[in-house]
């Protein structure tokens, strides 16, 4: 329950007292700031308190705005100001400096002037940081004098609220086929949703129930599991679209929800993958090592799309030409929704791959899919590596560590930091692609059993470990994580190819789908303001250099046979400790109220 304070003399015919009932507050009536700050002081701390003017006049989708994201402990709208518990301290500050100014005034300010919005100039000169939403053709405003308020609220006749949130519901910028395919209609699902008291988190888990049912009837290898697939995957697509839709339009966001919409996206594509694998393999087709590709290549994208992000995010830089040159395509139409599409974000992807699984061959789809993939990379790392060549970026300490806890080093790592020196400046990504090829290379070309692969796998310790000895801060330095997982990935990928054993790639895709929901997690993490996950979780799985050397001194010493074995109570080991441990902590962070976050994550 929420408590809304309500200021003032109320204004005959004001729906003000019904619109704040109804979004779920408690309303206590206060004549002036004296009382106001009174009734502040009742209100339990845990809970959600709003300071209201009584002559409020404006949309009821503004006051939600303004009064229910839990995203912001401060926020206001002309008229209204809310804190959460997190802000609670700085209101009751900002409240007794306007009972005092109130009092020496003889109380005739708050006839004139809303108390609500000195309150939020206060917090403002208190250095607060208040969250304004942004309004458009939502009114919100307090009415000086009769005329004004009738004015108002004909302003409030002329505008469909309903319609603005609904539209506010979809995602400002998105895919082509999720703009035009999608959410035309996905909009509608949502508010079905909210109405019947439906969360995101629901429509979330049918999502991913939903891909889970399509990717066991691509499992079964005929064409009717495949066209039922396809359908049902672009269903689960739909839902997908409809629970950020239901977040944004009933404002429910949650550290909880952030995280399952964000892994649950994962989670689907990858089983999707398996499923088309095993769908093939019933049909006397191996396509395991094009499955493990096609995630590889995706989680590796999604590294260069992390890691780029976090080495900018507060980065003090000058415009690049780059940049400029993106800008000014962005002003032609066209070309906006081309270079939206050629990166083959998740909604032109996820219809690629249903169409293609309907009308083709698993091998087929996965073809296109790798094809398409790595054409995305290219060119999005390419237009990443020439902003970063192109401007002089100073990044931060939070920059350099947020890299540092994407790079995942291991024991290993940290012990030859320890007597390694670091590179000079600008050298990581070298170091970081040099040993990261050295090792993949080496798996491919000397087949499997040698001591090749290990002392390359050695060789890459040393030159990984030498990488993040300095911190991350060269303009390139962004590159060195994506470096790191596509040397881990792909020496597992190739060394499961060359043992050339039934179950060695799907041990091996087990393993690699362990590792990068960990990577995942580690995202996840740093974006909602945690950090990597704890210090013994890192040591404990062993780091990227730490399961590289492991992975390959197996192979060194078993068999085909046993190496099989060896890779699926590995990857057994490290779902379950990293499961358990995520598990743990965003559940407990939920529990405790951590700060509301709703990660838009990738362009659907």
């Amino acid at each position: 329950m929420s408590t809304a304070i309500l200021t003032g003399q109320p204004v005959p015919g004001s729906s003000i007292e019904g619109d704040l009932r109804e979004l779920g507050f408690r309303v206590r009536p206060a004549a002036d700031a004296a009382d106001a700050e009174t009734q502040l002081a009742q209100v339990p701390g845990g809970e959600r308190v709003a300071v209201i003017d009584a002559r409020f006049v404006g949309h009821l989708h503004a006051l939600r705005l303004g009064l229910t994201d839990p995203r912001f402990p401060l926020a206001a709208v002309p008229g209204a100001v809310t804190a959460q518990p997190a802000g609670r301290r700085a209101l009751t500050r900002a409240m007794a400096r306007q009972t005092s100014a109130a009092g020496a005034a003889g109380g005739a300010t708050t006839l004139a002037d809303s108390l609500a919005d000195r309150i939020v100039t206060a917090l403002d000169e208190d250095g607060a940081e208040v969250h304004r939403p942004e309004l458009g053709s939502l009114v919100a405003e307090v009415p000086a004098d009769p005329q004004a308020r009738n004015e108002a609220r004909q302003a409030v006749a002329a505008v469909d609220d309903e319609a603005i949130r609904l539209k506010s519901a979809v995602k400002a910028r998105d895919g082509f086929f999720t703009t035009f395919c999608i959410s035309p209609y996905s909009r509608y699902i949502a508010r079905w949703c909210a109405r019947r008291g439906l969360t995101p988190n629901q429509v979330t888990t049918a999502s991913l129930l939903t891909a889970l049912i399509a990717a066991a009837c691509a499992a079964t290898g005929t064409r009717g599991g495949f066209v039922a697939a396809g359908v049902l995957l672009l269903f689960s697509f739909v839902l997908d679209c409809t629970d950020g839709q239901l977040a944004r339009y009933s404002l429910q966001y949650s550290t909880l929800g952030a995280w399952l919409d964000a892994t649950f996206d994962r989670a689907k594509e990858y089983a999707y993958y398996a499923g088309l694998a095993l769908g093939a393999a019933r049909g006397g087709d191996d396509v395991w090592a094009l499955a493990l590709g096609a995630m590889v290549l995706q989680t590796c994208r999604h590294v260069v799309d992390f890691s780029f992000n976090e080495a900018n995010h507060d980065a003090t830089a000058n415009t690049s030409p780059t940049a400029a040159l993106s800008g000014k395509l962005d002003s032609v139409g066209w070309t906006v929704w081309v270079r939206r599409m050629i990166v083959l974000p998740i909604g032109e992807r996820w219809a690629m791959i249903a169409v293609l699984t309907a009308v083709t061959t698993p091998r087929i789809t996965l073809v296109v899919l790798l094809i398409g993939c790595a054409f995305a990379a290219t060119y999005t790392t390419a237009g990443r590596v020439l902003r970063s060549l192109t401007r002089r970026a100073r990044r931060t300490d939070r920059a350099a560590t947020a890299l540092a806890d994407l790079a995942d080093s291991g024991p290993v790592a940290e012990a030859l930091t320890r007597v390694t020196r670091g590179l000079p400046g600008g050298l990581a990504p070298v170091a970081a692609l040099i040993g990261g090829a050295a090792v993949t290379a080496t798996a491919a070309l000397t087949g499997f059993g040698g001591p090749w692969p290990l002392v390359a796998a050695a060789g890459y310790a040393v030159t990984s470990a030498a990488a993040v000895a300095r911190p991350l801060k060269g303009a390139l330095d962004w590159l060195v994580p994506p470096f790191f997982r596509a040397a881990e990935y792909g020496t597992v990928l190739l060394l499961a190819a060359a043992a050339d054993v039934n179950g060695a790639l799907p041990a091996a895709f087990g393993l690699v789908a362990a590792v990068a929901y960990h990577h995942y997690d580690t995202v996840y993490r740093i974006r909602g303001g945690a950090g990597a996950p704890p210090h013994w979780l890192r040591r404990a799985v062993g780091g990227h250099e730490g399961r590289t050397l492991l992975v390959a001194l197996l192979a060194a010493l078993l068999t085909a046979a046993q190496f099989t074995v060896a890779l699926t109570v590995l990857a057994v080991a490290v779902a379950l400790l990293v499961l358990l441990e995520s598990i743990r902590y965003w559940v407990s962070a939920h529990r405790a109220g951590s700060p509301a976050v709703h990660d838009e994550g990738e362009t659907a």
